[in-house]
């Protein structure tokens, strides 16, 4: 299997992510962010900060990427919810290094 190359502000995502850590984590979004998961927006640092916390850490989800087209990762992601292994198709929007936009979907 190749080596997927991922951007730096995303490969900083799954790297926070997979440490399981919300301040890591909250440095990879910019301040004017977007989160879309699970059908709600997330527009402010306590939304997502709140999001992150409830849907990431929390669950301690493992996201595995799978490929990245573009501005879509597809990554398998596992951790403690139901059906867990899932794959999810992970949209960004990026500026720089840091997330602008982020929206999550099933794959």
């Amino acid at each position: 299997m190749s080596a997927i190359t991922l951007p730096k502000a995303v490969e900083n995502f799954v790297a926070a992510n997979n440490n399981h850590d919300v301040e890591a984590l909250m440095a990879t979004f910019a301040a004017d962010a977007i989160v879309s998961d699970d059908g709600e927006t997330y527009t402010d640092d306590a939304g997502i900060r709140a999001w992150i916390g409830s849907h990431l850490v929390a669950p301690r989800i493992d996201i595995t990427p799978t490929s990245f087209d573009g501005d879509r990762m597809v990554a398998l992601s596992a951790g403690e919810f139901p059906g867990s292994p899932m794959s999810f198709a992970y949209n960004f929007d990026i500026d720089g290094d840091l997330v602008k936009g982020l929206s999550i979907d099933l794959a």
